[in-house]
């Protein structure tokens, strides 16, 4: 495990992007997101009205809207029939990120030491939909050649390492709902080995389609008594819950060797401090009871940074707004033991839904943000929770809190779970 021995190399992350239901960027979403604000609406995407489910988080379009998604502005004209709306999402997210942290190799050395690893929960499922609807409907010859690769989860990978010349590690995470927060752990730990030296990591989704809503209904996840009013539907803990609200978005992190970071003078958000991961072996798309999977993901992250419980001063939690929010409130107390008195935890899909693949790295994001404001994001809508705590769960409104280390939580679809332990920078 690279946290054994004495010493290891320190991974801090120096660039941050997000595109999310509340905005496109990380300081806009992060400014609407303390303000108690919803990104969560009506499907405009596709007529929904057939269909038990129909609202969700979906990313603004500009350039009308402040904060709207103008995807020339991130992708060439000629190149965005060539990909699915995830890759667009993930592009978007991924600029920013480079951008912000001021990273452009020159040399053939530092283009080979820095890499990509950019996941999904499940990739180009609009792309997929939309042609086999052609080929079922005997057009299979009006197929574009761009369709396969359009719909690949590693492409978004494979674009933005092809636009900055990146050519170290290439890699895509797809685990489900734990796949940005995988991905950000598994990139740090290539870091750690001395596999590179940069990082570009996180996670991209773009499921707001028929088949996406159509299919999570028929596993009956999604949340349909709230169609009238969407900014009331997402509600973790809360006792009138009833299901998740489906989320497109992207979240992308540069993670660097501090060294790495230090000498070129970069601004720091924090470090990745921790990396813990596990798998439920028990149900394809339900927790143990006792939740035993996030607790010992919890628990390896934890021992990986190598703090207590009693130090985390605010959980990120998975809190999806179905009734496995209880059993993740129940590991979390278990982990923290008397210290849970002491610690607050929200869940910020309570404002953007649930962007699958893409929510850990946008959570993660959402950390470090807390960590350098002083102020902890708030759960909407926890009017009457269903379960009593003595956690702090931050409802309706944000709240000042200096807090020093944070945890991320992330669990997926085949009992896959992963935290991440982030702190306040520190030289």
């Amino acid at each position: 495990m690279s946290g054994s021995g004495t010493s290891r190399k320190r991974v801090v992350v120096t660039g941050i992007g997000v595109v999310s239901p509340l905005a496109v960027g990380a300081e806009l979403t992060w400014k609407r997101l303390i303000e108690s604000q919803s990104g969560i609406g009506r499907i405009t995407q596709f007529d929904a009205s057939g269909l038990p489910a129909q609202i969700a988080g979906e990313v603004p379009e500009g350039p009308t809207a402040e904060g709207g998604l103008t995807l020339s502005d991130w992708v060439p004209v000629k190149e965005q029939k060539k990909m699915d709306r995830f890759i667009h999402l993930g592009l978007a997210a991924g600029i920013q990120a480079v951008e912000d942290s001021g990273w452009k190799p020159e040399s053939e050395e530092d283009r080979c030491a820095t890499g990509v690893m950019i996941g999904s929960g499940i990739g180009g499922l609009k792309t997929i939909y939309d042609n086999s609807v052609l080929v079922s409907s005997g057009k299979a010859r009006r197929l574009s050649p761009f369709f396969i690769p359009s719909s690949l989860i590693n492409l978004t990978a494979g674009h933005l390492s092809i636009r900055y010349g990146f050519k170290g590690p290439n890699h895509a995470v797809v685990t489900a709902c734990a796949s940005g927060t995988h991905a950000i752990g598994d990139a740090s730990r290539l870091i750690q080995h001395g596999d590179a030296d940069v990082m570009i990591a996180g996670g991209a989704e773009a499921a707001i389609c028929e088949l996406g809503i159509a299919g999570f209904c028929s596993a009956r996840a999604l949340s349909t008594s709230f169609n009238d009013s969407p900014t009331t539907a997402s509600r973790p803990w809360d006792e009138a819950r009833d299901g998740f609200i489906m989320g497109e978005g992207a979240g992308v992190v540069v993670l660097e060797e501090y060294e790495h970071a230090k000498r070129r003078g970069a601004k720091i958000y924090g470090e990745i401090a921790g990396y813990g991961l596990s798998g439920d072996a028990y149900h394809i798309t339900a927790p143990a009871e006792n939740h035993e999977g996030a607790f010992r993901a919890m628990q390896a992250a934890l021992k990986d940074a190598r703090v207590t419980p009693s130090e985390i001063g605010y959980v990120n939690a998975h809190g999806t707004s179905t009734m496995a929010d209880d059993l993740e409130l129940g590991a979390v107390e278990r982990l923290f033991g008397d210290a849970a008195a002491g610690a607050s935890m929200s869940s910020t899909k309570s404002a953007i839904g649930h962007l699958l693949g893409a929510a850990g790295a946008v959570e993660a994001i959402f950390c470090l943000q807390a960590m350098r404001d002083g102020v902890l994001p708030p759960t909407l809508n926890l009017d009457k929770p269903s379960r009593e705590s003595v956690m702090d769960r931050i409802p309706h409104t944000a709240k000042e809190k200096h807090v020093d280390i944070a945890l991320s939580n992330s669990f997926g679809f085949g009992g896959t779970n992963a935290s991440l332990v982030l702190k306040r920078f520190k030289a």
